[in-house]
């Protein structure tokens, strides 16, 4: 690993949403040692970015790189899932997202991998398999399947557990093999046969066991939910981040806001999803559910904007192509100014993840996940598509993923 003194560039201040010149960034190892003007650091390799905009890599808080089976979709074996998850994360990577957070189906040993070098990808943060109730919207099963113990495949997105026994020992057995989060489904879901959207899911005392074991061992849980009544009733259980949320309305919004509650918005996969729908498994009634949610679309984004939510970028990309990753941005785009967008998969998904002063920013101590692009993104987001085209280099870890820079 190479020490780098980055010069020539135009500096995007996320947390300001300003371009700032005159400023160069000493790497040392994986970590940004310095971000001053006129910095002397003798014995270094010196790069030129050729007057580039220099950002932080973006932080998706809502993926899936190890999706078990959807519906009439057969399920596939661990070698082939974990093969394809490894092409998804270094395509991810590849299109400026240096860390990700898996939001059920993803194990340690993703994350791992990543971190001993044998694949390339994001920084990753997982939850492991989703905690569900029978019936609940991890349960794939047809309503016409007899009873029997699904959701303990290892190839299962989510793990079924009924009761505050068995709830405390599912959460208790993902962090034991090594999530980094707790994934609930606390509401009903689109994709999931046998519930409705506005389906309340678990009751209060099972909620709060599985919250309480996350915060023993000092982690948090993620919620999947749409109505503002769940999403409400989840976030006063002691939920930290609401995932979808769709149906959030003012009141719910203002409960989220007073609590520090963190909204994970993934509209851009309804869109895909709705258009792709047949194709990747979905039913009518399937389909049907995907088209309520997406008529909520970006009503959520302004409610939960307007009352001073915290809003993360996610995706949520589970069963269409991941090449629309980005496009999250474009739909944001419809309701909310570019730099609030950028801070939300920068600044706010560090706050999501505890990587404050970590990730997100291009700030001394802060590793050095970093991207060159062609062109201001603060003016166009279109700078972030087609598979990361107009990002002539992508630094993670203090390395080069990607470098196209002419010497």
């Amino acid at each position: 690993m190479t020490d780098m003194l980055l010069t020539n560039f135009a500096l995007l201040d996320v947390a300001a949403g300003e371009l700032r010149s005159g400023y160069q960034v000493l790497i040392r190892g994986n970590t940004i040692a310095a971000v001053e003007k006129g910095i002397d650091a003798a014995g270094v390799e010196v790069i030129n970015f050729g007057g580039r905009t220099l950002m932080p890599g973006l932080i998706d808080c809502h993926v899936h790189i190890a999706p078990g089976a959807v519906l009439n979709q057969p399920k596939l074996s661990l070698s082939f899932t974990a093969a394809r998850g490894v092409m998804w994360m270094r395509q991810m990577v590849h299109r400026g997202f240096t860390t990700a957070r898996d939001a059920g189906g993803a194990d340690a040993g993703y994350r791992k991998a990543v971190e001993a070098r044998i694949s390339v990808g994001p920084r990753l943060f997982v939850a492991g398999r989703a905690i569900s109730q029978t019936g609940g919207h991890g349960d794939k099963r047809w309503p016409s399947e007899p009873a029997c113990s699904c959701g303990e495949s290892m190839s299962s997105l989510a793990r079924i557990a009924d009761g505050v026994p068995e709830c405390r020992r599912a959460v208790r057995d993902e962090l034991r093999m090594g999530a980094n989060h707790i994934k609930v489904m606390a509401g009903g879901g689109v994709s999931s046969p046998s519930d409705s959207l506005s389906h309340l899911q678990y009751s209060d005392e099972e909620l709060l066991a599985i919250v309480d074991e996350a915060a023993r061992q000092n982690t948090y849980c993620m919620a999947h939910v749409y109505t503002a009544r769940g999403i409400r009733r989840a976030v006063e259980l002691g939920i930290r981040t609401i995932e979808h949320g769709n149906f959030l309305d003012d009141e719910t919004a203002k409960v989220m806001a007073e609590r520090n509650a963190f909204l994970v918005p993934t509209l851009v996969t309804y869109r895909v999803d709705g258009a792709n729908g047949e194709k990747i498994g979905f039913t009518p009634e399937v389909i049907e559910k995907n088209n309520q949610v997406l008529e909520a679309g970006t009503r959520s984004l302004d409610i939960a904007a307007r009352n001073g939510v915290n809003i993360a970028y996610g995706t949520d990309l589970a069963y269409s192509s991941k090449v629309h990753q980005p496009e999250e941005f474009l739909v944001r785009a419809e309701v909310q100014k570019p730099a609030d967008i950028l801070r939300s998969a920068t600044l706010v998904g560090a706050e999501v993840i505890g990587m404050v002063g970590k990730l997100g920013v291009v700030a001394p101590g802060a590793f050095a996940d970093l991207l060159v692009v062609d062109g201001n993104p603060l003016e166009d987001l279109g700078v972030l598509q087609n598979e990361g085209a107009k990002m002539a280099a992508i630094i993670k870890d203090g390395e080069f993923i990607k470098n196209q820079l002419v010497p």
